[in-house]
């Protein structure tokens, strides 16, 4: 029955260039407590789609338009056990999921093999007693766990190949120079473990894949990573008076750290906010007070390639967009006046900023966002809040963490359109995919079952509308 489900509502076809369009629907059934989630596969151009309930994982594989090349199913491991999916690797067009315990130290593999149609399972036992789990990643055919060691100025990397070996990596940062954000010298693991609730909780180290655009919910986080095939580039923010860059060789598997300083202003600390967001090899850096605004890109050498300065007295010049706020006192969506309102309001949140390539050009987004707030009784859950919660608890969908509605949360902000040499380039900004992609669900909230994932250059968006009973995949375009 799930087969033909499936094979009815991924058979796709008639693919156009229109900006966003349904490419798929289907009438069907489905159960509750099904994820649906995928990989993807960017060199080959395919697909390999998971429908996973409490006893099976059911993988479609899907070609470059869609449509349907295999399928193959096997056993979902023990939940009691292995309770969350968390990352994948690819061998050819073989994909290999990652299960694992809550703590980690009990992992277990499934290799999909569509040649064979055989399903290859592995289990592996981690010594993780005296880390802490601070993120995973999914790449050059491999899979990571990244740790930091306890009371340590070490990081470890748990690796897993396309073949299923596995093998650790000590990265040693002793020679480094570690300062908690009132220079308190410390070690690693201190800067990590720092506490900037009731924003950002210790030991947690926000990962930023900027293919997708990312939040400020993320982007405001003083502690972010970036992955790539050659290196992992992990930078803090907990000083207001300079971002601190680790670059880890995934070659090498050896480290070297950049300092590069945040523009200075006088006055008491408490009241100045600093924040970065590393992309392309450079820091693009926000720095506020009461009443100034600093926006500087540097290179990793502390070099400035351009700066932008704003005060309550002025408009800000830099901007492509209205000043917004959502969410708040007010709820929805409403523009301030002026850039003093932008200002004041940035430094008394949690600013921050991000990049997102939009052609030869950078769209970069400036500003800061709440805590999450209490909302009728009920905390925000998940990157969708109710609607993903099964989602974003259960499986791994990297574009999926990415996309964030601000749900509960207060958010300022502008957007501005740079070129390599960092000038403001004028001119309207269009919508991103993400945006009608939040619009969508602000009026669709009866859906369940969503995936989200990136081909080439379009959004796919696969979701199961409960009053319709059809399942839908929509192709949205920035």
């Amino acid at each position: 029955m799930v087969k033909k489900i499936l094979l009815a509502s991924l058979f796709l076809s008639g693919l156009t260039a229109f900006a966003q369009e349904i490419v798929s629907s289907a009438p069907i059934e489905l159960k509750k407590n099904r994820d649906v989630f995928q990989t993807v596969n960017q060199d080959k151009k395919d697909i390999t789609l998971f429908v996973s309930d409490k006893v099976k994982v059911k993988a479609i594989h899907l070609n470059e338009n869609m449509q349907i090349i295999d399928s193959l199913s096997a056993e979902r491991p023990n939940t009691k056990t292995y309770d969350n999916m968390i990352g994948y690797n690819i061998n050819n067009n073989n994909t290999r999921l990652f299960w694992s315990s809550r703590d980690y130290e009990n992992i277990f593999t499934q290799l999909y093999d569509l040649t064979s149609h055989k399903v290859v399972t592995q289990e592996y036992n981690l010594v993780l007693k005296e880390e802490k789990v601070l993120q995973k990643f999914s790449g050059n055919e491999n899979f990571y766990i990244l740790t930091v060691v306890k009371k340590s100025n070490t990081f470890k990397l748990h690796i897993f190949d396309k073949e299923g070996l596995y093998q650790q990596k000590n990265i040693d940062l002793s020679t480094f120079h570690f300062f908690k954000s009132d220079y308190t010298k410390t070690n690693l693991y201190g800067i990590i473990d720092e506490n900037h609730l009731p924003f950002e909780a210790p030991l947690t180290l926000q990962n930023i894949n900027v293919e997708n655009p990312t939040s400020l919910t993320d982007g405001a986080k003083m502690r972010k990573c970036y992955f790539n095939n050659k290196e992992i580039v992990i930078t803090f923010d907990n000083n207001i008076d300079y971002t601190q860059v680790i670059k880890i060789d995934l070659e090498k598997f050896a480290a070297e750290e950049k300092i590069v300083k945040q523009h200075s202003l006088a006055g008491d600390r408490t009241y100045i906010n600093s924040n970065s967001f590393y992309f392309e090899n450079r820091l693009y850096q926000e720095k506020t007070s009461s009443d100034l605004f600093y926006f500087t890109i540097k290179d990793l050498d502390d070099n400035i390639i351009k700066e932008y300065f704003a005060n309550t007295a002025s408009p800000i010049t830099f901007k492509n967009s209205e000043i917004y706020q959502e969410g708040g006192d007010f709820g929805g969506k409403r523009i301030l006046e002026n850039s003093s309102q932008f200002i004041r309001k940035v430094n008394n949140l949690h600013s921050g900023l991000s990049c997102y390539h939009i052609g030869q050009n950078t769209l970069i987004t400036f500003g800061a966002v709440s805590a999450p707030q209490q909302s009728g009784g009920q905390a925000a859950l998940g990157q969708f809040g109710l609607i993903g919660a099964l989602i974003s608890v259960a499986v791994y969908n990297p574009t999926m963490e990415s996309f964030n509605s601000y749900s509960n949360r207060k958010v300022v902000k502008i957007e501005g359109l740079f070129d390599k040499e960092g000038n403001n380039v004028k001119g309207e900004l269009q919508p991103l995919a993400f945006d009608k992609i939040r619009t969508f669900f602000d009026k669709n909230n009866d859906v369940s079952s969503q995936t989200l994932f990136k081909m080439s250059n379009f959004y796919y968006l696969g979701y199961y509308d409960n009053k319709t009973k059809e399942y839908i995949i929509t192709k949205f375009a920035d």
